[in-house]
This record gives structure tokens, sequence and C-alpha cells, in this order.
């Protein structure tokens, strides 16, 4: 949760080159970040993989009209519409792009490469056909704000009840990674967003934050293997709406459009 999700960027920045808020040059800066390089594979009437600009470029031309993106997990489909086979894909890499008005969506790839000591992260968003229908379990911004605001409460009990440690080079680590990203957090959304999007997305890391701390810190006070059974199950339906506001923050320009 507190790393930015690619298909985030790819939506954010994608949405604003649609509405011609940024440029393309800009646009496929902010979207490949530290990555060496991002390309697009299975791009109809290309046989093989292209650079983003051109990717983009060609969305459009195939009527993309709006990015949204898919934060699935087990048992979760989050932001989906089908068929099987993207959502299988989509499901392993953990999120997804879905472009309106296209009916295709982006699963990424991740892969390592260069020598030891000098190793990049290169991307490659497999195109495949995906079905035009409305995406599962997304909630407004508006929802995603109230459901935040009682897991961030609900989160802190949990922690306080299990007495989870909250101090320690694991959790400084964490705080310190969140309020590195806070105070660069307006590039987080592109041009074109709504504030209030903003608003719920840095909520939405700010309860990842704790379910990291959580995670990390080892047991706690919760000594037997049963507490610690009863913290990640406490904690898993906060994570799930974590992750729904997040998918309403970066959808929510598309939604705002009336896009559909």
């Amino acid at each position: 949760m507190l790393s930015e999700p690619r298909s985030g960027r790819l939506a954010a920045w994608g949405n604003a080159l649609l509405a011609g808020l940024v440029s393309p040059d800009d646009a496929v800066l902010a979207i490949v970040g530290e990555d060496a390089v991002h390309r697009v594979e299975g791009l109809p009437g290309e046989s093989a993989p292209v650079g983003l600009t051109l990717a983009l470029g060609r969305l459009r031309t195939l009527g993309a009209s709006g990015l949204r993106i898919a934060l699935p997990a087990p048992g979760h489909p989050l932001g989906l519409s089908g068929p099987p086979e993207f959502n299988a894909r989509a499901l392993e890499a953990e999120e997804a792009v879905v472009c309106e008005g296209a009916a295709l969506g982006l699963v990424p790839e991740v892969y390592e490469a260069g020598p030891a000591g000098d190793v990049h992260v290169e991307v490659v968003w497999h195109c495949l056909p995906v079905r035009e229908a409305p995406p599962a379990d997304v909630p407004s911004l508006g929802e995603a704000e109230r459901e935040l605001a009682e897991a961030l409460r609900d989160a802190t009990m949990v922690l306080s009840r299990l007495d989870v440690a909250g101090s320690g080079p694991v959790a400084e680590a964490a705080v310190d990674a969140y309020r590195a990203r806070a105070e660069r957090g307006r590039e987080v959304l592109a041009p074109g967003y709504p504030p209030r999007a903003v608003r719920v997305l840095e909520l939405a890391q700010r309860v990842g934050l704790l379910i990291s701390v959580a995670s990390a810190n080892g047991p706690g006070g919760a000594v037997s293997a049963s507490e610690i059974a009863a913290r990640a199950e406490a904690l898993r339906p906060v994570e799930r709406t974590a992750r729904r506001a997040q998918v309403a923050a970066y959808n929510s320009v598309v939604e705002e459009r009336g896009v559909r």
C-alpha cells in the first residue's frame, strides 16, 4: 500500500494526456518514474512491443477515452470486469489498467535486468481484450472517504488491542517513507484530478502505513499463533477498504467526466 502502483501512474498520467492537460513526453516521464523503460506488448496493429508514447496515442485512436485501474486480490476482483483470462493476469500482477471505450486492458510484468550492482527495472504492459461492463466493487470518492475514516479508527484500535509495536527501526522506516511520499503527494495524481481524490489517496496510504507497520513489526504482543492469526484477520477488511479507496481515487477523474 505504501508504494504507488504502476497502474496508478499509468492511469493518472494517461488520463491527463487524454484530456490534453500534459504533453506526451511529460506523461511518459511520470509513468516510467524510476524504472528504466516501459513497453506495451500485444497492442492491436503492432506486431512487436512499442514504447509508451506510441501506445498511448494508439489507444486514443482505438477509442480510449479514459483509463481506470484495478487492484485485485484473491477473492476480491476489485476493478475488474472480465474476461477470465484478463482477470487471471491482473490477479497475478495484483494490478491492471482498463481502457474506457476501447475494450482493452493492460497488465504489467516487471523484469530486473543488468549486471550485479547495476540492476535496473523494465516493465512490459501486456495488452489484452476486456469485457465492457461496470468494474467490480469500486466505491465513489465520497463512499471511500467515509469508509477510510472508519477503517483508520478500526486499524488504530486493533493495533492497540493486540499490542503491536509502534516503534523500532522497521516502524520508523515505514513512517519516514510515508512522510517523504506525503511531501510530494501532489505528483501522485496528475493534473485534472479533483482535490478530494488527492485527499482520499493520501488517507488510503496512511491506512496502508498502519497495516505495513503491523505486518513488518513481528508479533508484537501477540505471542501465540492464534493471536497472530487474529491480528491478520482483524486487519484484512481494513486493507480491503484502503485498496478500494485507492481505486476510487485513481478512477475519479474518469467518473467525474461522465465517461462510461
